[in-house]
């Protein structure tokens, strides 16, 4: 089974051998000086799941004298013990046959590729461990030519279509590879506790029809992760995770409400978090979250449909659509970063876009606000506002906000503007210059405030701010002390 994965590096090796091959007339040399040339010495992996393959890794191996050469012997020195598969100028070093193959040919200045792949076995602990072997390259000299081949091995539990029918806790120290998907059903709640970290296969995702709390913690347990489950590379300077798409994000269907969502790191996914169209419910929320970062993802980073959720304290960056969209319902974003710098594809979206319409259908925007909030990226405005029909409900309201949109002008919209700071590209401190890192070569990012940012300091207590007089639950809030969103949305502190 393992000889099929290596069909089509055979095919091209012999492709190019007969291509490339010189005239049998070569003269071999068996001088132990004439040494052959890698183009590298060692083949690193990063860190592989146990029993998961990893994806092929090649590297070149040169004749650069004016002799030919032959290799009495191509070898894994610790034969089949440790997982790795070679495949040597067209030939697989097969564990029946010794993980060796004997007396190939390199004339002079040419050169032959190596395949190499692996599946580690289980090492038992919990920590990721060393995998090791070397390819030896016998001459007929009898030189002896070493390529190190390495990799980390990480136990897994390894989940396939894991569906989660009755109220369920997810707390694990060990990477939990999903493939299918993973499900709450309608009636479940689905408790997942930091240290744990999800990584998704490209087809899975997290559907919810139940409920979901997800509680990291600010300890040593850290945040909850989702992401996908490439650990390897694209290219030498970019691993997999800082690519968008990996994996199929959250989806709260219809049914689902009542999720809370507390120190979440959710990247590298298609849509990051999607709320799907339910009857809209003034008193109770479907989503709150806090602590929450949402980055680089190929659709959207969070999209609400008619839904009533609030945010505070998070990041959403990077996304090929909107970074926030919110079509209908109601939303609160409190003390909350909006960064659009999505680095593939020039026709990125918004960073916030509000509107009270989905196609032709409308969506009554019962409210959105967004106080104490950061909202910038590449673009001249990246807010975006959008009404179709003047019967339909489109309340919203910005305070103590920094925002990248053009300067409202008009007397009676300004109203809605209490406090903000229109950006301007003009500005000597705008876009990236906001924030501690901004890398689009090598797709890192840090979205904390540099020191310079003007967004610096522009903060106000919420209760101060905050236009509306009910609390969640639709009750007058009075006299509240001003300990922010925790009094204000208490069910999102952690246990």
């Amino acid at each position: 089974m393992m000889k099929r994965l290596f069909i089509y590096f055979q095919l091209l090796a012999l492709t190019a051998a007969a291509f490339t091959a010189c005239t049998d007339n070569d003269e071999f040399s068996t001088n132990p000086s004439r040494r052959l040339s890698f183009s590298t010495d060692t083949v690193s992996m990063d860190t592989l799941f146990s029993s998961v393959p990893s994806s092929t890794r090649s590297f070149w191996v040169y004749n650069k004298s004016n002799y030919g050469l032959r290799l009495q012997q191509v070898r894994l020195e610790k034969g089949n013990q440790t997982g790795f598969r070679v495949n040597v100028d067209g030939t697989y070093l097969d564990n029946t046959t010794g993980s060796q193959v004997a007396w190939l040919d390199v004339r002079k200045g040419d050169s032959i590729r190596v395949f190499v792949e692996l599946t580690s076995k289980w090492n038992g602990g919990e920590e990721p461990q060393l995998v090791e072997d070397n390819l030896v390259f016998l001459l007929e000299s009898g030189t002896e030519q070493k390529v190190n081949l390495r990799a980390y091995s990480w136990d897994a539990k390894l989940c396939h279509h894991l569906i989660v029918s009755h109220d369920s806790v997810i707390v694990s120290p060990q990477p939990m590879v999903i493939y299918g998907g993973l499900r709450v059903d309608s009636g479940a709640t689905l408790t997942i506790k930091a240290p744990t970290t999800l990584y998704f296969h490209a087809d899975a995702g997290l559907d919810v029809y139940g409920r979901l709390v997800v509680q990291g913690n600010d300890g040593l347990g850290g945040s909850v992760v989702m992401r996908g489950d490439r650990t390897d590379r694209m290219f030498d300077y970019l691993p997999y995770d800082r690519v968008s798409g990996q994996w199929k994000g959250i989806r709260f269907h219809a049914s689902s409400t009542g999720n809370t969502l507390y120190n979440l790191d959710l990247h590298s996914a298609t849509d990051g978090i999607v709320v799907d169209s339910a009857a809209y419910d003034s008193l109770h929320y479907r989503l709150a979250m806090e602590n929450v970062t949402i980055h680089n993802c190929k659709g959207y980073g969070l999209a609400a449909y008619n839904a009533n959720f609030w945010m505070a304290n998070c990041q959403i960056s990077n996304t090929l659509n909107d970074c926030l969209a919110v079509f209908g319902g109601s939303a609160l974003v409190l003390y909350t970063t909006l960064a659009q710098f999505y680095p593939f594809d020039a026709d990125r979206g918004a960073a916030l876009r509000f509107t009270n319409y989905v196609d032709d259908q409308p969506y009554p925007l019962h409210q959105m606000a967004c106080l104490n909030s950061l909202v910038t990226g590449y673009a001249d405005d990246v807010v975006m506002g959008d009404t179709k029909d003047s019967t339909t409900l489109f309340n919203y309201y910005f305070a103590n906000c920094l925002l990248r949109t053009p300067a409202i002008e008009d007397s009676v919209q300004l109203k809605l503007f209490s406090g903000v700071l229109f950006e301007s590209p003009k500005d000597t401190v705008q876009g990236a210059a906001h924030f501690v890192l901004v890398d689009a070569n090598l797709q890192d990012y840090d979205f904390h405030l540099d020191s310079l940012s003007t967004a610096r300091a522009k903060a106000q207590p919420i209760l101060q701010i905050y236009p509306y007089n009910n609390d969640r639950d639709g009750n007058p809030r009075g006299d509240l002390p001003d300990i922010g969103c925790y009094q204000y949305c208490p069910e999102i502190k952690s246990e």
